[in-house]
Parts: structure tokens; C-alpha cells; sequence
């Protein structure tokens, strides 16, 4: 006997936090069947991970296009996971986090009455609109899902919350730190715009941003925030892979365009991403999976936003969530620039996301469900000291 699993993913995050699901299903030809269906809710992004990790997607939507809103995802992605539900008939679907497409490939997996592994579930903000669209996919796929893959007994915690079966609920780490482990090599070596950053001589500050819901001045007084830092401290390189859309790239080069040991390069793959969280010396950024990554390499991060989903780090120590106020963004960006103590206690701090396994939980935890191996797996127990 073997089992089919489908896995459905379109963006970049996605496709990174699921390749080391993908590869561990590959592990079981002889029980497991895998599909692999892509939405290319982001193509370029998208296809850069897929190269890293040699995946060939089975079915590809390439659903992008040029200004597409979230009701076109919705309404493309919809339509063709419905071709290819009806062609692949899977017995059991994977998505991942919380994007349109996984909300997406969730519903349609329900219409054809096809059970739902959630990987990644139960992270919550309890705030509809923040982040938004993700707070409400998240919630909407695990109204849909049958198997909860929570990274953290926090995200169980929540899942419990909203009166989820616990029977249902799996506590896996999250397969971030899976990707990352595979990833990051002491002896990369940095290219084309990372070639001649100096990593030995200044510290490096690394930011992101593209929140919808920090658009506008919100990004603006970031900007210049990190304007007067790098200004103040000589030492300090920023080194800023600007978002693709076009209303994060006019307010950056307005903020920050020609201003010295501030490097504006274009989005990075992953594989020289990783690196250089590697070797940076601190993070400002208003990612959701930075705040997973950074805590493995031991590297603070100041969260600009005002709330998050990820409050295990928090707690642990490493991730302090700022806003976007100018003041408190100089002024905690200074804080950790400046005070060696201040800094050593959320460099120090412990990881509560995961150990580098969690796919290989995910993937037996299904076999044990389908009756293919004899022995449930043990779950992730982190908890913090």
C-alpha cells in the first residue's frame, strides 16, 4: 500500500519552509506517492528556491500577473487546483503557513473532500487585519485543516484555544531551521552585489520590509530612522533587499537612496539570504520568518511591526517587536548598536523554533496516520528556560 501527498505551495517562504518536506517525502517511494503543485503565486521568487533544492513541481498554475490583487490569486488559483485535484485525486494535501495560495489550496482540497495536513499552524496575532491577508488565511485553512503540524507548543497552545481536537495537533519545530541547517555554509562566498560588503571590519545591519500593512509613512519614518543611524555610528553597514513593489521602492530610494554604507540591492535568493542573516550582525525587519530564522544563528531582531504571530522568540528573548514610530526605531536600533550587554542577552538567547527535524516528523507522523508504520513519532518539546 502506498499514499499519495500532494503538496501545494506559490510563494517563496512557502516553497523554502516546504522543500525539506518535499525531500523527506521523497525518502518513501516504496509507501509514499508525492505531488508536488505549484501556484507561482511569485514566479521569479518562487522559482529560485525550487532551483536550490532541485524541486520539479508535477503541476505549475504560473498564476502570476503584472498587479495582480488578492481576489485574482484567489479566483486563478482556485481554478487551477481544481484541474489538478481532479486529475492527481490525492489522499492527502500539504500547505504551508499563510498565504492566498494556502488558504486556497486548503478550500479547494475541501471541496474534493480531501483531507488537509496544515504545516506550520496555529501562529496567531488575534488581530483580523494584522497581518493582513495572513492572520485570516491562517485561520480560515485551519478551520479547514484535519491535521494540525503546530512548530511550537505556543501555536498548539492557540490551537487548543479555539477548541481544535488535540488529537489533531502535531508539534513538529518548524522545517525553517530545516532549510536554514541545509543552507548556510561558513565558506560561502558572497557575489555580484554582496562581493564587496565588509563583514570584518563593520557591523552589518540587515532590513526588510513589505508589510501591506506598513506601507506608506509607517515605512517612511523606518527609513529615517535608519538614516540618522548609520549617519551616527561609523561602523555600521545596512545592507537592504528592497521589495519588488513598486510603493516599498519609491519610499526607499526617497529615504535612502545615495546615502553612504547604505547598500539598496535588489531581493536576494535564498541561498545568499541565509548567508548573509548569517553573518549579519543584527536584523530590522517586518518578516514573519526572519523572526525564525535569526533565533538559529543568534542574531537579534527587531520586529517593525506591532504585533506578531511568532511571540515564542519574544519570550525566549531574541525578537523585540518595535513598530515603526522613528523614535523607538533609532532608538532600540542605538540601544543594541551601542550596549554589548544589551546585545549578548538576544544574541544568547534560545531557540524555540525547531532543531532541524521537523520534516522528517511531519512525514512520519503521516505514515503512522495511514496505518504505514507501526510507531506514532515523538513531537518537539522546546520549551523555554
Amino acid at each position: 500500500m502506498s499514499i499519495k501527498v500532494m503538496t501545494v505551495f506559490g510563494t517563496r517562504p512557502e516553497a523554502i519552509k516546504m522543500a525539506p518536506v518535499v525531500r523527506e517525502l521523497n525518502k518513501f517511494p516504496d509507501l509514499i506517492t508525492p505531488v508536488v503543485a505549484v501556484t507561482a503565486q511569485h514566479r521569479e521568487m518562487l522559482d529560485q528556491v525550487l532551483q536550490l533544492f532541485s524541486i520539479k513541481p508535477d503541476y505549475d498554475l504560473d498564476i502570476m500577473c503584472k498587479g495582480q490583487t488578492l481576489f485574482d490569486i484567489t479566483c486563478r488559483a482556485m481554478q487551477g487546483l481544481n484541474e489538478v485535484f481532479v486529475k492527481v485525486r490525492p489522499d492527502i494535501v500539504l500547505v504551508h503557513g499563510d498565504t492566498t495560495t494556502t488558504f486556497v489550496g486548503a478550500l479547494a482540497a475541501f471541496y474534493h473532500q480531501v483531507p488537509v495536513g496544515h504545516v506550520e499552524a496555529g501562529l496567531r496575532t488575534w488581530n483580523k487585519y494584522s497581518p493582513f491577508p495572513e492572520e485570516m488565511n491562517r485561520k480560515l485553512t485551519g478551520a479547514l485543516a484535519d491535521i494540525h503540524f503546530a512548530p511550537t507548543l505556543s501555536s498548539r497552545a492557540n490551537l487548543l484555544t479555539e477548541a481544535v481536537d488535540k488529537e489533531k495537533i502535531f508539534v513538529t519545530g518548524n522545517t525553517v531551521i530545516d532549510a536554514l541547517i541545509a543552507t548556510v555554509n561558513e565558506n560561502y562566498q558572497f557575489t555580484g552585489s554582496l562581493a564587496n560588503i565588509d563583514f570584518q571590519s563593520k557591523r552589518v545591519v540587515l532590513v526588510t520590509t513589505h508589510r501591506r500593512e506598513n506601507l506608506g509613512e509607517r515605512m517612511r519614518h523606518v527609513y529615517q530612522a535608519l538614516r540618522d543611524i548609520v549617519t551616527e555610528f561609523s561602523d555600521v553597514e545596512i545592507v537592504f533587499p528592497v521589495h519588488k513593489n513598486p510603493r516599498v521602492r519609491i519610499a526607499v530610494e526617497a529615504e535612502l537612496g545615495g546615502v553612504d554604507r547604505v547598500h539598496l540591492i535588489d531581493p536576494l535568493e535564498y541561498q545568499p539570504f541565509a548567508n548573509l542573516l548569517a553573518r549579519s550582525y543584527l536584523i530590522l525587519t517586518d518578516s514573519g520568518g526572519i523572526q525564525e530564522e535569526a533565533p538559529a544563528m543568534g542574531k537579534p531582531v527587531l520586529v517593525l511591526r506591532d504585533t506578531t504571530e511568532r511571540p515564542e522568540a519574544i519570550e525566549a528573548g531574541t525578537v523585540k517587536l518595535i513598530g515603526t514610530d522613528k523614535a523607538r526605531v533609532y532608538t532600540e536600533t542605538k540601544t543594541l548598536l551601542s550596549s554589548n550587554t544589551e546585545y549578548q542577552r538576544m544574541a544568547a538567547a534560545c531557540n524555540p523554533y525547531g532543531d532541524g527535524r521537523a520534516a522528517g516528523r511531519i512525514v512520519q507522523y503521516i505514515l503512522w496516520k495511514y496505518k504505514l508504520i507501526a510507531a506514532m513519532p515523538e513531537s518537539y518539546a522546546c520549551t523555554l528556560q
